[in-house]
């Protein structure tokens, strides 16, 4: 792959929050790249530290009390680690946008939406009042919203769940940025309207081109969604593959429970598994794999030393001992395996092949 084909990349991230209790070890030394026009997806159980990487690359962390450690990430071959606020303020909304779970909280309440789409506009590309505003009307009616000349001069809370999201997205995709970070964008929004927002996103992106990091707890979601996952726990991304890599072929036994706990159509509720136990305490975090207190298939290496990444294929990492020539072959429990003959599947169904993928 073309080094200018990267939008991003993230080198050995460290990020912590220096509080009462000691300092919280949130990112610690993660990787990960992000290509012109492609999804990746950031899954993980809450406190797993897929937020706080993404609110790093814009720079959103409070600081004090977080703090970078270490790493770097660069966006167009520039650090941004070390751009002072003001140069992020002509990043931020221009080069690289964001969609919040909650788009009440991220609205302005007093501002009408449309006010709230030519404010951007007009900061970034100095275009005039009139022109931003029929940029508005167009952004709205692109992501779905009826009568937007209407629209445009109502307030969020004259909104529903569903279009203030697509709201935020207009706001998001309204400068074109090269990079989109959707922080959970459809956890909030029943089954029906997540749907249609996700394919809302996938058209979008065809359309115009931009990257995007989705970041979600929900592995269902990135089947649709992503081209690429990143599989996160304890501030550390533990695998990392292709969307078909992962479903089809998960290595790491934390990826086997986020699969054996997620349900679907041909699921008996009672089949579900949940994974044990709760993350570590970051403050101080476990010598060894982070996981091992949680996982049945624990070794005693697992306790003492920490586990590299291994390679699994050329796109396709994970960060266990279960990996390693000596290790026992462990297979993954039959729930996991019959959601991964189930993807296949689906996919296949999808694209009118034996094996489709997106």
């Amino acid at each position: 792959m073309n080094l200018m084909d990267k939008v991003l990349e993230v080198k050995d991230l460290e990020v912590s929050f220096f509080t009462h209790a000691g300092e919280v070890k949130a990112v610690r030394g993660v990787n990960f790249e992000v290509r012109k026009g492609e999804t990746l997806a950031i899954v993980g159980e809450s406190g797993s530290g897929k937020s706080v990487t993404t609110q790093s690359i814009m720079k959103l962390i409070p600081m004090p009390p977080g703090k970078f450690v270490g790493g770097s990430i660069l966006f167009d071959g520039e650090d941004l680690v070390h751009k002072s606020d003001k140069q992020m303020e002509a990043i931020r909304g221009k080069d690289i946008g964001m969609i919040f779970q909650d788009p009440m909280t991220s609205l302005n309440p007093t501002m009408k939406v449309g006010k709230q789409i030519t404010e951007g506009l007009q900061k970034h590309e100095k275009i005039s009042q009139s022109n931003a505003r029929k940029r508005a009307i167009e952004l709205l009616d692109k992501v779905g919203i009826p009568m937007p000349e209407k629209r445009i001069n109502q307030y969020p809370h004259e909104f529903s769940g569903g279009m203030r999201q697509r709201a935020m997205i207009a706001i998001a995709l309204a400068t074109k940025p090269k990079l989109l970070i959707a922080d959970e964008p459809t956890t909030a929004l029943d089954v029906t309207i997540q749907a249609q927002i996700l394919e809302l996103m996938n058209d979008l992106q065809e359309e115009m081109g931009t990257s995007i990091i989705f970041i979600t707890h929900d592995l269902g979601v990135v089947a649709n969604v992503a081209d690429r996952v990143a599989v996160m726990y304890a501030g550390q991304i533990i695998e990392t593959g292709t969307v078909d890599e992962i479903f089809y072929n998960p290595k790491h036994p934390y990826t086997w429970g986020l699969l054996g706990s997620m349900p679907d159509m041909t699921t008996e509720e009672e089949e579900l598994t949940a994974i044990p136990g709760s993350p570590p305490d970051l403050v101080n975090p476990p010598k060894g794999d982070a996981f091992a207190l949680r996982s049945p298939y624990a070794m005693k290496i697992d306790f003492e030393y920490e586990p590299p990444m291994f390679q699994v294929s050329e796109t396709h990492f994970a960060k266990t001992w279960l990996l390693h020539k000596d290790a026992p072959q462990v297979e993954p429990p039959e729930i996991v395996k019959k959601r991964m003959v189930h993807f296949k599947e689906k996919q296949g169904q999808e694209k009118g092949e034996p094996n489709g993928s997106r």
